[in-house]
């Protein structure tokens, strides 16, 4: 009889383990916070939301940084904000084309919420929108039910200001990085960045075929420039520029160095792989995407 109540605990510890949010909240500064999920692959539990989105809330209302992979996962960041703040959320940013980005804009657009991105993501997200549903239709599942394509009401080019609640919050293009169309959030008053995907912490970042290496970096420095003091990554928790800068502009620089010699030495894309990018080899996801990174640099700056 004695092993029942032993069994009861080892069962309501399994489900509360189950039950663990996928969306862990950090405060960055008073009504700021990072909703950061985790840096495995998409799956059914965390329903697309591998990424770290942000949430500012004001007297009137919150705006909500990036709106979620799937309908599904815009109810749960939904029900993380609700645990976080009463104030609907008023405004969407997305800062980006990657599925996480944007691919939620419908549940919040049908509360209301207005959406604002970039001219460039827009155009990315158009492109690649059938893609990603495929994608996440493999790697959610049926958590992709009810997830709807839909864009922007508002868009810009290079930068766009936004002021809700006395907050005054800056949108700035600078660029291409790890999508054509990537932003970053400045909130001038907090000196707080939300990078989007220009910062990966934590592990190792991802150079795709709709990637800039190059560009990235640019993006990277004129995000740099403003010398924030709370940095919101695309991917990871909190941080500061200097953590920032290792993770993401030291390891560009490097495998773009270490290509450019490759090449130079008349090095081909097969050979690409064994160029030196040990001194990363701490990130998650080393292992998966560091020789992957090496050939698409190198098919970027072979024609560079």
């Amino acid at each position: 009889m004695r092993i029942l109540p032993a069994l009861g605990a080892l069962f309501l510890s399994a489900v509360a383990a189950s039950a663990a949010p996928q969306l862990q909240p950090q405060e960055v500064t008073p009504g700021v916070y990072a909703l950061v999920g985790p840096t495995t692959q998409r799956d059914p539990e965390n329903l697309g939301n591998n990424a770290t989105f942000g949430l500012i809330v004001t007297t009137a209302g919150a705006v909500l940084i990036d709106a979620g992979a799937t309908r599904r996962g815009a109810e749960q960041l939904d029900a993380a904000i609700r645990a976080l703040t009463d104030q609907p959320v008023r405004y969407v940013i997305n800062t980006g084309g990657q599925d996480h980005r944007w691919l939620g804009n419908a549940y919040w657009q049908d509360q209301g919420a207005v959406v604002i991105a970039s001219a460039d993501a827009v155009a990315d997200q158009r492109a690649r929108g059938s893609m990603q549903m495929t994608a996440l239709s493999q790697l959610v599942g049926d958590g992709l039910a009810g997830t709807v394509p839909a864009y922007a009401d508002v868009t810009f080019a290079d930068a766009y200001e936004l002021t809700l609640g006395g907050t005054v919050i800056e949108i700035a293009h600078p660029g291409p990085a790890h999508t054509p169309g990537d932003s970053f959030v400045w909130l001038p008053d907090t000196r707080t960045v939300f990078t989007g995907d220009i910062v990966y912490v934590g592990r190792i970042l991802g150079v795709m075929d709709h990637s800039s290496s190059a560009g990235w970096v640019d993006s990277f420095q004129a995000m740099a420039a403003l010398n924030p003091e709370h940095l919101v990554p695309g991917h990871g928790p909190v941080t500061d520029l200097a953590t920032a800068t290792r993770d993401t502009l030291d390891y560009l620089i490097n495998l773009r160095a270490r290509i450019a010699e490759h090449i130079a030495a008349g090095g081909d894309i097969i050979g690409a792989v064994e160029v030196d990018q040990s001194a990363f080899a701490d990130l998650d996801n080393f292992d998966t995407l560091a020789r992957r990174n090496a050939q698409e640099v190198f098919s970027q700056m072979e024609w560079e």
